[in-house]
């Protein structure tokens, strides 16, 4: 059974930085894909980065050029460093993992959120 943790979201003035850790746990057997989503409330739920288990990365177009997206296969890890934050940033942020956790088929897994917000 794969357990995801996240950490790092809090309160921020405008221009700001945090960075979010998601560590997954379980019998892992292979990771691909790993990213963060974020929900705004009232607003459905986007991608914010990605990036594959070969280093490739994708990212919105509204965070590019401020946030980071990068991953420790040693540790199952994902991080998000996110800079020059804005007001528009707030929401719920979520990590996901693909792969093989527990079982030999590869599945989604999601991570509780972990909110951030940011002051104008």
């Amino acid at each position: 059974q794969a357990q995801l943790e996240e950490s790092g979201g809090g309160l921020v003035q405008a221009g700001g930085s945090l960075r979010l850790s998601c560590a997954a746990s379980g019998k892992i057997f292979r990771i691909t894909a790993m990213g963060w989503y974020r929900q705004a409330q009232g607003k459905q739920r986007e991608l914010v980065a990605t990036i594959s288990n070969g280093g490739d990365t994708n990212y919105a177009d509204s965070v590019k050029g401020r946030f980071a997206i990068s991953r420790d296969n040693a540790k199952n890890t994902v991080y998000l460093q996110m800079d020059s934050l804005k007001p528009e940033d707030t929401g719920v942020y979520y990590c996901k993992i693909t792969g093989q956790i527990g079982t030999w088929r590869s599945s989604d897994y999601w991570g509780q959120g972990t909110q951030v917000t940011v002051s104008s």
